[in-house]
């Protein structure tokens, strides 16, 4: 059995409709995140939903799974209405509705069969032991059902990834009587290495073949090109397109997934410097170079950054983008390759040796990693130099405040005060006082892992006149971002990211969005996509 191929269009979906969501409304403090959207879903296909971060298709499955409240709209499962508003996780349940997520739910330590009956209960004697054979009879028969070649007293952390995702699949299909239930996988091959991935989705198709009706949210193109029977894209909480995967080539998808460029945020920063050649970046001092970084997602990942340059990354989940950043700053080990700072051996063997060597990082997740919330704008702004303000075993806070008080200035920090406690703050003006903290200490290269997510428009500038100051002082700066806008206002080369590998690499004087926005979503060229549609 082989997965269906672009040039072998797949089977024609059956015209009865196993789901049809339909006006689904939903607001979140008066935000609008879903408008009129909706999804059909014919009986024994598989139905890729697609779209990119925020577009809305997380939220509404969700509203699907009952784990969120429509605000409006109706779902129909095997021809069964229900309002959306109305939809619990109970209900769902009990309508066919089987949804598998990223975090699969499973236990390594586990046995196969123990696994599988989490959620449906062990068998059980009078005296409430369990009935070891019976579970382990029923596990063998799930498993030959669902095609999955492993024992049931097999230890479900010995398992390889696709085989562990097949066994939460069954896990939660075991019940169904034929294939009426429907199954809903989100992103259930971000973190699978791609000879994974296809293996998974071969079992998928097969599942399809034999009736199964499919729901699958993928951000990799490839996936979807080679199972898919059907396409839905979001944009903006609502429905961009939907068709046959014959009427929604990649080319087609990937318009409807990044629309009409967004309104520039960078229209009035300082001037962008023209993008430098090899030698020209030679001249001005390269401070990083990275030879065949391997380590967990990456594999052989080479780039350099000069002096006064911003370079971005930019992938799909699971691309390896923040994994580069990471061992960069010294908290991801390499399996094997080099790096060089400033022309010198560079071996950061943790995050304290990164910043003594004039590495500053600013991670993706601000509340975790980065912002101490409930303690005041001053104390986060000048954690980094603290030492400076010790007088004899006293602190000299007026020294501190009137620093603090600057970098408020110069970042454009909208604060009451310095001694407001950070979670006073707007989000985007706590990630400004993050970054005023590295920025002081004038480092040679800074790292930055989705700097404006979850950003206003006008801290968004902020950081970006920031940064653009901070690069004429020669700073490098290597940035990774999901927001391909983002790379394509700030950057001055982007390196595109696939599996672990750099696939593309575009500088600021012939990028073309719609290339980027390509070459990202399908994991090749835009021409070469472009030539296979055609093809």
């Amino acid at each position: 059995m082989t997965i269906a191929s672009p040039e072998t269009p797949p089977r024609p979906a059956e015209h009865r409709l196993a789901l049809v969501a339909s006006g689904i409304d939903k607001s979140f403090g008066g935000v609008s995140a879903l408008h009129q959207a909706g999804l059909s879903v014919s009986s024994g296909s598989i139905h890729a939903l697609l779209g990119g971060n925020g577009s809305g298709k997380s939220t509404l499955i969700k509203c699907i799974a009952g784990v969120y409240t429509a605000d409006a709209g109706t779902v129909s499962v095997h021809g069964a209405p229900l309002t959306a508003s109305e939809v619990t996780p109970r209900t769902a349940h009990a309508a066919g509705l089987r949804f598998v997520h990223q975090d699969l739910g499973i236990f390594d330590s586990l046995t196969v069969a123990e696994n599988l009956a989490l959620g449906g209960g062990f068998p059980t004697t009078a005296w409430r032991g369990i009935r070891w054979r019976e579970l382990h009879d029923h596990a063998a028969e799930v498993l030959d059902r669902f095609d999955i070649r492993v024992s049931p007293r097999d230890r479900l952390g010995s398992l390889r990834p696709s085989q562990q995702t097949m066994v939460a699949i069954a896990r939660a299909l075991a019940g169904q009587r034929g294939s009426e239930h429907i199954l809903i996988l989100d992103e259930p091959t971000a973190s699978l290495p791609e000879h994974e991935s296809t293996e998974l989705m071969q079992a998928l198709r097969r599942r399809a073949d034999q009736g199964q009706s499919i729901v699958l949210v993928s951000h990799r193109f490839r996936e979807i090109e080679a199972v898919a029977d059907e396409i839905t894209v979001f944009r903006d909480g609502a429905v961009a397109g939907t068709g046959t995967a014959i009427e929604m080539p990649s080319g087609r998808v990937v318009d409807l997934m990044t629309g009409p460029l967004a309104t520039p945020v960078a229209a009035d920063l300082p001037a962008r410097p023209e993008a430098a050649s090899g030698a020209e970046r030679a001249v001005q001092g390269t401070v990083l170079i990275a030879t065949g970084l391997t380590t967990g997602l990456l594999k052989g990942v080479d780039l350099s950054v000069a002096a006064g340059e911003i370079v971005g990354l930019a992938g799909l989940a699971g691309s390896g983008r923040s994994s580069i950043l990471r061992a960069v700053f010294g908290d991801l080990a390499l399996t094997s390759g080099s790096l060089r700072l400033r022309n010198r051996p560079y071996h950061p063997g943790r995050p304290g040796a990164a910043v003594a060597a004039g590495v500053a990082m600013v991670p993706e997740n601000r509340a975790r990693d980065a912002a101490f919330l409930d303690m005041s704008v001053r104390e986060n702004a000048t954690m980094t130099r603290i030492g400076r303000y010790w007088r004899r075993w006293v602190m000299d806070r007026r020294a501190e405040q009137a620093d603090t008080r600057q970098l408020i200035d110069r970042h454009g920090i909208r604060t009451a005060g310095t001694e407001l406690p950070l979670s006073g703050l707007s989000g985007g003006n706590q990630q400004k006082v993050i970054l005023a903290r590295w920025l002081q200490l004038d480092p040679h290269l800074l790292l930055l892992d989705e700097p404006t997510q979850g950003v206003d428009v006008m801290s968004r500038h902020d950081i970006y006149s920031s940064l653009r100051r901070t690069t004429e002082d020669g700073c490098a700066v290597l940035v990774a971002s999901s927001d391909l806008d983002e790379l394509t206002e700030l950057c001055d080369r982007i390196l595109v990211l696939t599996d672990g590998q750099v696939t593309a690499e575009f500088s600021a004087q012939d990028l073309r969005r719609e290339e980027l926005a390509a070459a990202v979503l399908t994991g090749r060229p835009a021409r070469q996509m472009k030539g296979t549609e055609q093809s």
